[in-house]
């Protein structure tokens, strides 16, 4: 056998090794989550269903919001509508605040020189990724007895939470760099995240404020430039409008294009500063 082809076997064994220890820290990670607790898992379902039903009341009830009307006309219970856009944010405001402080949390593997670090902040995207898929499921079932049975749009729904997936892995990578540094970033991303659920059209329909000249269409476009914008109204076109990705090419390059990009920055900035963690944790 060649050189290059024991090199090629090794790197192969490598990375199996790395892909099964990341998977254990994410297994790991969800179950410390409810250790000592009677309810366990239970919570984690609880706190977004108590959520989604306080803004339905509040929004629905409380404020004239009965439905939302599509552009075909069809009228959709706002529960749904709802629902649509708070499963997804969710999974990225879990992921996002308990990614920030990964390397925090796991500094004692930092400190080894042979364990690879730059994997850390995949264990948290996986570990929230685990209630995410279980709150979809519930959310077809939801959909299901509305009358809104899945379809082949409904697939959708994988693309764009793999979409989901890159877009908090690449703002992870570089704010649980900046916090080993800089403390008050933990608290800043708990900030930013309660003024992003809102600037972000989750809880108020875009569309329909546009169509009714409550707001410009240039700030309409504003609004969409916002990532997490393509991902909420993905799950609305796959589940409401039936609309494909492919139908709005220039969102999707953009999306895209955005990921890339922070990809990359988190990447050069988790490398500059790389060396100096274990100097601080």
């Amino acid at each position: 056998m060649s050189d290059n082809a024991i090199a090629r076997k090794e790197q192969k064994s490598s990375a199996k090794t790395l892909g099964v220890m990341v998977l254990r820290l994410a297994k790991n990670d969800f179950k410390a989550k409810f250790a000592g607790s009677y309810m366990g898992i239970l919570w984690t379902f609880l706190q977004p269903v108590v959520m989604i039903l306080v803004y339905w009341f509040v929004f629905e009830k409380g404020l004239p919001a009965t439905g939302v009307t599509t552009k075909s006309g069809i009228t959709v219970p706002f529960v749904l509508w709802l629902t649509a856009g708070m499963v997804p944010w969710f999974y990225f405001s879990e992921a996002f605040s308990s990614g920030t402080n990964t390397l925090l949390e796991y500094s004692y593997l930092v400190k080894k020189v042979v364990f690879k670090i730059d994997m850390l902040p995949l264990v948290k995207v996986i570990s929230s990724g685990v209630v995410h898929v279980i709150l979809i499921g519930i959310m077809l079932i939801l959909y299901a007895a509305y009358g809104f049975f899945p379809d082949l749009y409904s697939l959708q729904v994988v693309y764009y939470s793999l979409c989901m997936v890159f877009l908090v892995l690449g703002a992870v990578t570089i704010t649980c760099s900046i916090v080993v540094f800089f403390r008050d970033m933990s608290q800043i991303v708990n900030i930013f995240m309660q003024v992003w659920v809102w600037v972000t059209p989750i809880m108020w329909n875009l569309d329909g404020m546009t169509a009714a000249g409550s707001i410009s269409p240039i700030v309409a476009r504003i609004f969409k430039l916002n990532p997490f914008y393509y991902i909420v109204s993905g799950y609305r076109d796959a589940l409401i409008y039936k609309t494909g990705f492919w139908e709005k090419p220039g969102l999707t390059l953009y999306f895209w294009i955005f990921v890339i990009v922070q990809l990359l920055l988190g990447r050069l900035i988790f490398k500059r500063l790389k060396p100096h963690f274990a100097d601080v944790l």
